[in-house]
């Protein structure tokens, strides 16, 4: 149950703007959920908005108030203290609404689907342009955080949806982005 909430709002400078903080403070938040193997920490991004697409400058951390108390005691936030404000751990306002927030992976390069279909098909380029028109690709519309791949070191565009707001909670885990896995619900407010 995630019963408490710390806000942890990205403060820009000349050389860094929002986006690119949220994206690095995230990418430790990743790391040290993976290291600590937590599945017990929500996120949520209270300046969500698809239009304009946005995350804000806010990552809000769910959880129980000692478990985020030890997290954030921890050192993953080191090297980002000075460009990052971190609120209290305060309970979570009892009237507060719940949302899921899930990934969603798109297919939108198209030459990349064509080479894994000629790979698995053993297909020419041709037969598989032929198979797979430019215009197969999906073009997102929601908010994302920019990530870098763990195993790879690829950059990539981890896409976040919201499902629909509801008065009970849904218990249950989270996975390594803080992500509700199974419809298990954050607190929104």
């Amino acid at each position: 149950m995630t019963s408490h909430y710390v806000n942890l709002t990205v403060l820009p400078d000349a050389e860094t703007n929002v986006p690119a903080l949220l994206g690095s403070l995230f990418d430790r938040l990743h790391r040290a959920l993976v290291q600590r193997r937590l599945d017990s920490i929500g996120v949520s991004f209270p300046g969500y908005s698809v239009i304009p697409r946005g995350m804000g400058d806010t990552l809000r951390l769910h959880g129980e108030g000692a478990v985020l108390g030890e997290f954030l005691a921890s050192d993953w936030l080191r090297g980002m203290r000075d460009h990052v404000r971190v609120s209290d751990v305060t309970p979570v306002p009892a009237d507060a609404l719940h949302r899921n927030l899930r990934r969603r992976q798109f297919k939108t390069n198209v030459e990349r689907l064509r080479r894994r279909r000629m790979k698995r098909k053993g297909e020419s380029a041709e037969e598989a342009a032929r198979a797979i028109p430019t215009t197969a690709a999906d073009v997102p519309h929601l908010p994302y955080v920019q990530l870098r791949s763990l195993s790879t070191g690829q950059a990539f565009c981890l896409f976040i949806a919201m499902g629909e707001l509801r008065h009970d909670p849904v218990p249950g885990r989270f996975n390594t982005y803080g992500l509700g896995e199974q419809g298990t619900t954050v607190p929104w407010f």
